[in-house]
């Protein structure tokens, strides 16, 4: 009877191809006519790539309008300052030309500049528990929501932290100035701006039987820079309060730069003249004038654009490929003068 192996022996792998890494395997050979037609290659289809994704971007149309103390706006921008006339409304009018038609779908979004959204301190300040309908913490809100958890009067904040109490609150009305005195409103869909598993998953209200959600937000307060309660954000559906309320869902996705941009609405090309996309002309947008942004030096726009299957009109991708293939034809071009000099023999390459 053989003995049981002891010992190094015993850990020793078995003598096999695949343990012992035996296995027949194709291992290239890197020589200067394999290498140098793959450089060239490679650098005429990041060229190609970086040259058709940039006519893709230019085909996007994108409008940009200022509105921060543009025109009438000034006079709202510094009533804003003085924190007091929180409750004060106020109103401004801009004007701006559409040079020719945006075709298809347009996305009106507002941006703002310098409101930097990426601090981990104010990322942290929301209690998720509360926004996916917790009862719990809707009464004891999360401490990382300190010190917007309650209120001067101990009312817990519902929505808390410092995220949503920042909530971007300006609103807008836009028009189309057409030919003679005619006027008309742009209509904006106001709702599917959020995404799908952010307003069905992510973001829920308390549910408690045979109560309205004005009687389940009974004992919370608002956030103290909100005009409103969570319940009444959006008084013309009731689907659209509370912790669903699209605007806030949008919100809270916190944007990973200092300047971006939000979704606002989508033109809803139903009826004259707006079936094709915005006609070209003159256009008006009424502005409710409630965010300030003095605080942090910041800047806000109302943006329109079109969009196609690449996105956005971001230049980053393009220019990266172009980039790109400049740095790998250079190589192609160092190594092609290197193997003509010494030789493809290798003789003169100890003279390097």
């Amino acid at each position: 009877m053989a003995k049981a192996k002891s010992g190094p022996l015993a850990r020793r792998p078995d003598n096999s191809a695949f343990k012992q890494q035996r296995l027949p395997a194709w291992s290239p050979m890197l020589t200067a006519n394999t290498v140098l037609p793959f450089f060239y290659f490679m650098a005429l289809i990041c060229l190609l790539l970086g040259i058709w994704l940039l006519l893709t971007v230019q085909s996007v149309q994108e409008i940009r309008v200022d509105y921060t103390d543009n025109g009438r706006c000034a006079f709202c921008h510094d009533m804003r300052k003085n924190a007091s006339n929180a409750a004060v409304i106020c109103t401004c009018e801009l004007h701006f030309q559409v040079s020719r038609t945006l075709k298809g779908d347009v996305f009106f979004y507002y941006g703002l500049q310098n409101f930097h959204q990426n601090l981990r301190r104010y990322m942290d300040s929301r209690d998720d528990a509360q926004m996916v309908g917790r009862k719990k913490n809707l009464k004891k809100p999360s401490s990382y929501c300190k010190p917007f958890s309650t209120n001067d009067k101990g009312l817990p904040i519902a929505p808390c932290g410092a995220v949503a109490n920042s909530i971007f609150n300006d609103t807008f009305k836009f028009h189309y100035l057409g030919s003679g005195n005619s006027k008309y409103e742009v209509p904006l869909l106001r709702k599917g701006i959020s995404w799908y598993t952010d307003k069905n998953v992510k973001y829920r209200n308390p549910r408690v039987e045979n109560l309205s959600l004005t009687e389940v937000f009974e004992g919370t307060a608002p956030p103290p820079y909100w005009q409103k309660p969570a319940y009444e954000l959006d008084k013309m559906d009731p689907n659209n309060n509370g912790f669903i309320n699209e605007d806030l869902i949008v919100w809270m996705r916190e944007a990973a730069f200092p300047n971006f941009k939000k979704l606002y609405g989508i033109l809803q090309r139903a009826d004259k003249p707006f079936q094709n996309g915005l006609p070209k002309g003159n256009y008006s947008v009424t502005i409710t004038y409630n965010f300030p942004v003095q605080y942090f030096q910041g800047r806000k726009q109302v943006v329109l654009t079109t969009l196609n299957w690449f996105g956005g009109p971001n230049q980053f991708l393009p220019i990266a490929y172009l980039i790109t293939s400049c740095l790998i034809l250079v190589t192609a071009v160092g190594l092609t003068v290197v193997w003509w000099k010494f030789g493809k023999d290798g003789k003169n390459m100890d003279e390097l």
